[in-house]
């Protein structure tokens, strides 16, 4: 798992964009969820569920590749001379 250099912001922005995505589709579970790792993966799993990201094999899914899977998800939606990406 290679980690981008802005991995810390660019998972913030997914964070901001999946709970907007999220809202969009009705989901209101978001603000139940106390934690950021309860956050991640519910996030995670909708994005699975809606089918914009492949899931990872369940052995491998835990804190770090849930939220390098969001981050993949986020560089894939900005345009490549996007600040974070350079």
């Amino acid at each position: 798992m290679k980690k981008h250099k802005n991995e810390d912001k660019l998972l913030k922005l997914a964070m901001q964009l999946g709970k907007a995505y999220a809202t969009k589709r009705g989901y209101g579970g978001l603000d139940r969820a106390e934690s950021n790792k309860d956050k991640v993966e519910v996030i995670y799993r909708l994005l699975v569920n809606d089918g914009l990201i492949k899931p990872l094999p369940e052995d491998k899914e835990d804190g770090p590749n849930l939220k390098h899977r969001l981050v993949l998800w986020i560089i894939s939606q900005l345009p490549e001379t996007h600040e974070l990406l350079q």
